[in-house]
């Protein structure tokens, strides 16, 4: 808010004939301060554009070599001014303060004020009244703007996490203006870690990011490779890890033939792919969890909280407030497979980093966990935090916690049959039958030899019970050598 200029009294009104008298007075209104000052710089602004004066007799906002137009400047005459807003309906405040050095130096100031707001009368404006509900709904409305250029970025966006979320009526959901300054846009600015717009929202992970491999490799040279937030998760199509090969797709995407050099030292290489996040071992400081997804068998698709219908999953998962156990789980799978019912609901297990920030801590691969006996041993902490989950329908995903037991009880062996780590996920049940297993098939082996020299010692498998004379030859039966 601007304070006494000029010497004039901070509330003195000047009249100005003509449309642009209206104009300002409108802006005088919304933005409290003395009219006289604004339209006394605006006329000057008016008045060099018109002579063709230099630069320096333009107000220093005007200055830069790419100055607006004159029908910008007569925008920026209010617009530019700090403290320009508007009271909504609901309370909250619209911000209408338009930098006019910034805007210069937007790529949208080619198009100008009216590239966007075509809607904009100037003899006219602003309107004696013009009702907007919500910052947050002049927000949403203004996205049909840009879809007009950006069509394709729309249409990517569209397909996103963040319109999900939009439609599904999250305010919090990002649009367009969320994180492109739409009078600042400076082309390739959010390739810079510092310019990135994600982490106004996703700050816990911009920070974990900044300590990982990637940031430093970035912030080290202007020329790296290193990947940002856009590059992983796409800048307009982000989709939820929930769905797809998830954040590995990206990692593979640098990564050609990761696969081939963790088949060199680690066995089952493929399968630790299909069952473990990369974040799992190359960061190194994270906690681990095992993450039980109810999808359908036959389409192998997560199972959304529509499907399956939240009320559903809490009764059939209820164990006294300790999480749901072995026999919960069985009881909710059994809810979900009751007959006549189409398609079969499995678990698909992954190990993964516990929370998103330390998903992104990931280290040099010097660091990466390689030691079999992190996972593979009776115990594991690797096994010890585990969650059944299911999808929003904005693609979020939904975890419940569940008790360790859940991975190694004798209950469990339909429901997690497809996820189990030899040594780590251990059922002792398993283990026993497998020693029965051995001590009978040995013991019936040994049996079977013992009889059989019994048998044959004591010649009990002849005719008549005796096998033969004890010269080896074959007998009548009578106890005599035959011929």
């Amino acid at each position: 808010m601007l304070g006494h200029l000029g010497g004039q009294d901070p509330w003195d009104i000047v009249e100005t004939d003509g449309a642009m008298g209206t104009t300002m007075d409108g802006c005088s209104t919304l933005l409290k301060i003395p009219r006289a000052p604004l339209c006394n710089g605006f006329a000057i602004a008016l008045v060099a554009a018109a002579l063709g004066l230099p630069a320096a007799a333009i107000p220093p906002a005007f200055a830069a070599d790419d100055a607006p137009s004159a029908s910008d400047q007569q925008c920026l005459g209010c617009h530019g001014s700090a403290g320009m807003e508007k009271k909504l309906e609901d309370g909250d405040t619209l911000q209408l303060h338009v930098p006019a050095d910034m805007f210069a130096k937007s790529v949208h100031s080619s198009i100008g004020c009216t590239g966007c707001h075509s809607d904009i009368d100037l003899t006219a404006h602003p309107p004696a009244e013009k009702d907007i509900a919500s910052a947050r709904s002049f927000s949403i409305t203004m996205t049909q703007v840009c879809r007009g250029c950006h069509a394709d970025k729309f249409d990517q966006w569209q397909t996103s996490i963040h319109a999900a979320l939009v439609r599904s009526s999250n305010p919090a959901a990002p649009v367009c203006t969320d994180c492109h300054n739409p009078h600042a846009v400076i082309k390739g600015a959010a390739e810079s870690i510092e310019q990135i717009p994600c982490k106004k929202c996703h700050a816990d992970i911009y920070t974990a990011y900044l300590g990982s491999m990637h940031a430093k490799a970035r912030l080290k040279s202007e020329q790296s490779s290193a990947p940002i937030c856009s590059d992983c998760h796409s800048a307009h199509a982000v989709q939820p890890t929930s769905l797809g090969e998830g954040p590995e797709a990206a990692c593979f995407g640098c990564h050609a033939g990761v696969l081939d050099a963790h088949q060199k030292w680690l066995p089952n290489a493929a399968l630790h792919f299909e069952v473990v996040s990369c974040s799992a071992c190359h960061a190194p400081d994270a906690q681990r969890k095992v993450d039980l997804m109810l999808i359908d068998s036959k389409d192998a698709q997560p199972l959304g909280t529509e499907q399956v219908g939240l009320p559903v999953f809490e009764a059939s998962s209820q164990s006294g407030g300790k999480g749901i156990d072995a026999q919960a789980l069985w009881n909710l799978l059994q809810t979900l497979n009751r007959s006549g019912i189409a398609s079969k609901t499995v678990l698909r297990g992954r190990l993964e980093a516990s929370t998103g920030p330390q998903a992104h801590q990931l280290a040099d691969k010097s660091k990466a966990i390689s030691d079999c006996r992190t996972c593979h041993s009776a115990g594991s902490q690797a096994f010890q935090s585990v969650t059944i989950s299911l999808v929003e329908p904005g693609g979020q995903r939904v975890g419940y916690g569940a008790n360790a037991d859940v991975l190694s009880s004798p209950i469990s062996l339909e429901s997690v049959g497809g996820f189990y780590a030899i040594g780590g996920t251990r059922i002792k049940f398993l283990d026993i039958l497998v020693i029965l297993a051995i001590l009978g098939g040995v013991g019936f082996a040994v049996g079977h030899l013992i009889l059989g020299w019994i048998f044959k010692y004591y010649g009990l498998n002849g005719p008549g019970g005796h096998g033969g004379g004890h010269g080896g030859q074959p007998g009548d039966g009578q106890g005599h050598k035959t011929a």
